[in-house]
């Protein structure tokens, strides 16, 4: 099994550098939908059998013309952002932010945000996301999920180990190819945005 994972492509608050978590719902911006664009004619000649989002509107969008020639689609929750709590929408230099992702590099991944989310809370649910995909078996699959997100499942999948997640450096339409076999999920190629011209 091939799984081709992308982060969306850009939205405003991207552009602006502020915090999006789960519950900021936001579209993309024009930049995004080239992106977008890019992508899509980059990779319509793979044969996907499947496409997975999260339920937010932005990886939806982004991945919405491979949905649109037919290839068959599912949202899963599971796959949302990260919820950042009370700094939902605040400018990623936030010093709190800053000292909330260091704190993760170091091991204590039960921090949060007042009323936001853990990687270890974080996780639990992305599995369950991802143990729906194998056991769905296609050959290949195209997931777009978000920044954070990817960050921790690729952490989880080839590293078991979740203070490792800040080595995956993600891009706007970045891919990520994971071969499985037998139980192991092999990293065949990080963050390439060769579409991007």
């Amino acid at each position: 099994m091939r799984l081709y994972i992308i982060r969306h492509a850009e939205t405003e608050h991207n552009k602006l550098g502020l915090i999006q978590g789960s519950e900021v719902d936001s579209n993309l911006n024009e930049i995004g939908k080239q992106q977008s664009d890019l992508f899509f004619d980059f990779y319509k000649g793979i044969n996907f059998e499947k496409i997975y989002t999260s339920g937010l509107k932005r990886t939806f969008q982004t991945v919405q013309r491979f949905i649109d020639i037919g290839i068959p689609f599912e949202k899963f929750d599971e796959f949302n952002e990260i919820s950042w709590g009370v700094n939902q929408g605040q400018n990623d230099d936030l010093k709190e932010y800053k000292e909330l992702t260091e704190s993760w590099k170091n091991g204590y991944l039960d921090n949060k945000f007042d009323m936001g989310e853990s990687p270890n809370e974080m996780v639990i649910r992305l599995m369950m996301g991802f143990e729906r995909i194998i056991k769905e078996n296609f050959s290949k699959v195209l997931i777009c999920i978000h920044g954070r997100a990817l960050r921790i499942i690729l952490s989880k999948l080839i590293d078991n180990d979740l203070r490792k997640m800040d080595k995956y450096n993600h891009s706007n339409t970045g891919l990520y190819i994971l071969n499985y076999n037998k139980e192991i999920f092999s990293l065949k190629l990080s963050n390439d945005r060769t579409h991007i011209k």
